[in-house]
């Protein structure tokens, strides 16, 4: 009777390894699921940025929102703390892009107009045409808009460079219908402009005529603001292969032919 019982004893204690063993195993199988709200923590750790990155959080976020927000909206809203940070705060303040009621900051577009319609009667102002990047930070559909207002016919977007940010807004008024020789179309496409706009800007100011646009000031506040280099971007040259061109790999002629 006593053996028996050992063995009872010993069985339930082998079932109790293997019932832990199975609990162990289980656990390995599925570990520990941490926070995936990884994003947020990271604009948390910006509180710990540099006085340029809160300060940049801030503009981007006044920017979007289009509203006046306090410091507690701002710091819910992109976790920049003004009430603990003076740096930022003063800066803020200081900021040529921001407006400061004395509780709440809001962003300063270039214009202050909210729609389409508003655009359109800003443009007409500008006889002699008003840059496309003085008018792209007035409201969030800026941009539509415009394209918009093209299709339409009721302004003209006009510029030799690929970016939208270099061409010039005029207003067109479908009253005055205006056709153009082809001997003036070509006479134009003929002449080469400045590659770039701060050059043509200098060119227009040699021959007594004021630019629609200021580029050296906006690059100027871009560099200030945003840090953003004011330096013109250059443009490679391609290989030109002439009779005088000493050609290393010959074998490979076929390439630039």
């Amino acid at each position: 009777m006593a053996i028996l019982q050992e063995r009872l004893e010993n069985f339930k204690k082998q079932q109790e390894r293997c019932q832990a063993t199975f609990i162990s195993t289980a656990e390995q199988q599925n570990p520990i699921k941490f926070s995936k709200d990884t994003e947020r923590l990271q604009q948390i750790n910006i509180r710990n940025g540099s006085v340029g990155a809160q300060i940049k959080r801030v503009v981007d976020l006044l920017y979007e929102r289009r509203q006046a927000l306090g410091p507690e909206e701002i710091n819910r809203g992109c976790h920049v703390d003004l009430n603990a940070n003076k740096a930022v705060f003063e800066s803020l303040k200081k900021n040529p892009k921001l407006d400061y009621d004395g509780s709440r900051f809001s962003y300063k577009p270039n214009h202050n107009i909210r729609n389409k319609d508003q655009q359109l009667d800003l443009i007409r102002k500008f006889q002699d045409g008003i840059g496309v990047v003085d008018l792209k930070d007035s409201y969030p559909n800026v941009m539509q808009d415009l394209e918009s207002l093209k299709g339409a016919g009721q302004i003209w977007l006009l510029s030799k460079f690929d970016s939208k940010e270099d061409f010039v807004v005029y207003p067109n008024d479908p009253r005055v219908p205006i056709e153009v020789d082809d001997d003036l179309k070509q006479l134009f496409r003929g002449i080469e402009s400045p590659r770039d706009v701060l050059d043509m800007e200098k060119d227009l100011q040699k021959n007594g005529m004021k630019p629609a646009t200021n580029i050296a000031k906006r690059r100027a506040m871009a560099q200030a603001i945003h840090g953003i280099s004011n330096k013109p971007k250059t443009k490679k040259k391609k290989l030109e292969i002439s009779k005088r061109t000493k050609l290393t790999n010959s074998h490979l002629m076929h390439l630039f032919q």
